[in-house]
């Protein structure tokens, strides 16, 4: 049976809905914080070379641009069909086109545009810059809106440095910041002496829009995206670390690498010197306005168009119909039971290579028709994390953008 056809069998199957298997991704500059399920002779299952696994990838259809020895299809989520076969979510995507993404996401944008990630390092990240749409387009990607949410079920513990420094300090000159970069190769740049950190609580969240400066602190983080993996790294030394200068001009024009102004010029000034930043970007839950008997449905990232996400609870022993306006993907953070008679579960612990029942694709169909989900436990609830696409209709109604 061809790829083609085994697709369609397993999208019939699921009424709508792929199982999806865990999709692992290592980070050369990063030490795992640990919290992400992988069994523990694992985080390291690709060779240290590679660096350790501090990241899974959710409902993606991008590959991660790790340097050359990414592997084949890394970043890629892959369907599990019936006999266990793995097949990449971007060929899925490709057969059934709107029948999967709906009309309006593909018509807009012929690919799935979002994608959803733990991200789960001991130690902070560098303070460094996803692109705007404008130079991103000069590498062939897309600018990068991002947002974060900070899960208590995967924050046992808070790492070496539960803060994230955002922007600067308002007074700061770009005339300070280009000193930071040119100081890059000389050991400690200093460019966090210019900013201000926010200390993070686990069940609350960030609004980070592209061009912002941001150092992700050490709590475990989903974190729903636009698709591309474009950034740049400011901070040369982080948690004892030296950073390669490379990735300081990563994804820069091969013309422009050297040209501290270009650099510069990749950030919105405005919001990273916003007097009042942490009001404007800083994200509590909100309860979705639709209620679903049986359910809690929260939304947990909301500030921006291009990307949202809810928290949905299904209370012990209840059987709840959700209905959302567009096709999202799902992970599990706690609990078991069955959705749309299909298996959810939260694995403890996970090894490389395992499949689990803990991760699916809703189609736009499945997701407006309503899926049933049926809480098994009698005193533990189903919590679930559900990312979106760009200016999902529900959250146009709820926050009238």
């Amino acid at each position: 049976m061809s790829h083609s056809a085994k697709i369609r069998a397993a999208f019939e199957e699921g009424k709508g809905i792929f199982r999806l298997a865990p999709n692992w991704v290592p980070r050369s500059f990063c030490i795992p914080g640990r919290r992400i399920k992988l069994h523990p002779d694992d985080y390291y299952a690709l060779g240290s070379a590679r660096g350790g696994i501090d990241e899974r990838w959710l409902g993606c259809t991008t590959p991660a641009d790790n340097g050359p020895l990414t592997g084949k299809n890394e970043g890629i989520s892959h369907l599990v069909t019936s006999d266990g076969e793995l097949i990449p979510l971007t060929e899925a995507v490709e057969e059934l086109g709107a029948e999967l993404l709906g009309e309006r996401i593909w018509e807009a944008y012929h690919c799935w545009p979002v994608y959803s990630k733990f991200f789960d390092n001991l130690g902070p990240l560098p303070h460094h810059i996803h692109h705007m749409d404008e130079h991103a387009k000069l590498v062939g990607e897309r600018g990068k809106p991002e947002c974060y949410y900070f899960p208590p079920q995967l924050n046992n513990h808070g790492g070496h440095f539960p803060f994230t420094f955002f922007g600067f300090e308002p007074g700061t000159t770009k005339e300070e910041v280009k000193e930071c970069l040119k100081n890059f190769t000389r050991g400690d740049n200093k460019i966090t002496n210019l900013a201000k950190a926010y200390r993070l609580e686990p069940g609350t969240g960030w609004d980070v829009p592209p061009g912002v400066l941001h150092a992700p602190g050490s709590l475990c983080t989903y974190e729903p995206q636009v698709a591309s993996d474009v950034y740049a790294m400011w901070q040369s030394l982080v948690d004892d670390q030296l950073i390669d200068e490379s990735l300081l001009w990563k994804n820069c024009p091969k013309e422009k690498i050297g040209d501290f102004d270009y650099l510069i010029s990749n950030m919105n000034w405005e919001l990273n010197v916003d007097p009042e930043f942490g009001k404007h970007r800083f994200m509590r839950p909100v309860e979705n306005i639709r209620k679903t008997g049986g359910a809690i449905d929260r939304w947990v990232c909301y500030k921006s168009a291009a990307v949202s996400a809810k928290e949905l609870t299904v209370l012990p022993g209840e059987t709840a119909i959700v209905k959302d306006a567009a096709a999202y993907g799902l992970i599990m953070m706690q609990g078991h039971g069955t959705l749309n008679g299909m298996p959810l579960e939260t694995p403890s612990l996970i090894r490389y290579g395992q499949l689990t029942n803990d991760e699916y694709f809703v189609s736009e169909k499945a997701a407006k028709q309503g899926v049933v989900i049926v809480n098994g436990s009698s005193c533990d609830p189903i919590v679930m994390l559900k990312h979106f696409g760009p200016e999902n209709p529900d959250w146009c109604r709820q926050f009238g953008k």
